[in-house]
């Protein structure tokens, strides 16, 4: 991919084990020049995450393979919590060092992003917008919300839409279509490959440490344990279905984990398992223990879920509420997985038993991760950076004309 001698400034709060191998994977099979500069080192130093009550680090490669700088934060309480968790007063002497032709921003809520499309806007630099925000369950902002976001909005000159519950946002907000470009969320395929023979060993390591004898069906969930994905509301309904042979595992931490922990003792004969925060190279094979994966999180919290990304990279169907932001993209019911509506209490229960119905039937879950397969193969880095090159390109255009 030819990029005609741009030169890309990425602005980003702190490396991610979800946007550093795409860096990796664009700087190695394109001609961009780009440098992404961080705001913080979280993830890559040890730090306390407060909804997963953890201190830990992402184990794999964050920072090689492509050009970076940490911008020193001399935030109080540095993080991406509050409008002055990212204060970096030397970004804009860096970038002007670096001197774009483009800048890319993943996100606006935080001091050192706003002075950085101020200093972008006053060069005639393009600015260039990714973020994956939508409005399930909440529906358009109050109009002086609304109305600020228009005039942000209008300072860039494309928008990266990651899905389409993200591009109704932009363009709920005055973003106009010429300018919404689609460069859908992926993940890194080449750690997600059910073919590697490690991760069927740790999977088989899982089960005996779990005790889950073969045949039986597993219900997975992965993340955070925090009221807004709905984890108790799982339970729940696995519970109440009762189903022999069947077993619920949860996987991570978080506020919600004790009180879980104690109602699922409540039910001795039901097959409820924990276990800890998995890291990412441990998050294969904890996916692939499961026939299904569900992430059932209410209002707008779940900005899109990659979690899901990573089960059908693995062929594992999903069971998502409408409220997910990858709903509408990648989990179409009774195709790639189940949806159930948020709003109705006993949808959850009723969804759950007619995807453990669905699996049990060979060939339909022959069918199911068939169609899940070929759903997420659009989903890749090559997909995501065809739209970054259209943006860039867009922008290009405009320039020269």
């Amino acid at each position: 991919m030819h990029t005609s001698g741009q030169r890309l400034a990425i602005v980003l709060s702190h490396p991610t084990q979800y946007y550093s191998p795409w860096f990796r994977w664009l700087r190695s099979h394109t001609s961009l020049e780009f440098r992404v500069f961080y705001l913080w080192q979280f993830g890559v130093t040890a730090q306390h995450d407060p909804q997963f009550q953890k201190t830990f680090s992402w184990d794999v490669d964050l920072l090689s393979g492509y050009e970076h700088e940490f911008v020193p934060n001399i935030s109080r309480d540095p993080g991406t919590h509050h409008f002055a968790g990212l204060r970096n007063p030397l970004l804009i002497a860096r970038l002007t060092a670096w001197k774009p032709s483009a800048l890319l921003l993943f996100g606006y809520k935080w001091s050192s992003h706003l002075r950085a499309i101020y200093w972008g806007r006053s060069r005639g630099i393009p600015l260039l917008f990714r973020g994956d925000s939508h409005l399930l369950g909440r529906g358009a902002p109050p109009w002086p919300s609304r109305i600020l976001l228009r005039i942000l909005f209008a300072q860039f000159r494309a928008f990266l839409a990651v899905g389409a519950a993200n591009r109704d946002y932009f363009t709920t907000l005055g973003a106009p279509a010429r300018k919404i470009i689609q460069a859908p969320h992926s993940i890194n395929h080449a750690l997600f490959d059910p073919k590697l023979d490690a991760h069927r060993t740790a999977v088989d390591a899982l089960r005996t440490r779990l005790d889950l004898p073969a045949g039986w069906q597993i219900v997975l969930f992965a993340g955070k344990l925090v009221p807004a994905k709905q984890p108790r509301e799982l339970l729940e309904a696995f519970m109440a279905i009762g189903r022999p042979k069947t077993a619920l595992v949860f996987v991570g931490e978080g506020p919600e984990k004790a009180g879980l922990m104690e109602h699922a003792q409540s039910r001795p004969d039901a097959a409820v398992h924990f276990l800890p925060f998995a890291n990412q190279s441990e998050m294969p094979a904890h996916l692939l223990l499961a026939d299904v994966l569900v992430l059932p999180s209410r209002g707008h919290y779940e900005t899109w879920g990659l979690v899901v990304n990573e089960a059908m990279h693995l062929g594992v169907p999903c069971l998502v509420s409408e409220l997910v932001g990858c709903q509408r993209d990648l989990v179409t019911d009774g195709e790639t997985g189940w949806v159930f509506p948020s709003y109705q209490p006993a949808a959850l229960r009723l969804t759950l038993a007619r995807a453990l119905d669905d699996l049990a039937n060979p060939g339909r879950r022959e069918q199911l991760r068939a169609s899940v397969l070929s759903r997420i193969s659009h989903y890749t880095y090559a997909q995501t950076t065809a739209g970054l090159m259209a943006a860039l390109a867009l922008n290009s255009r405009r320039l020269n004309n």
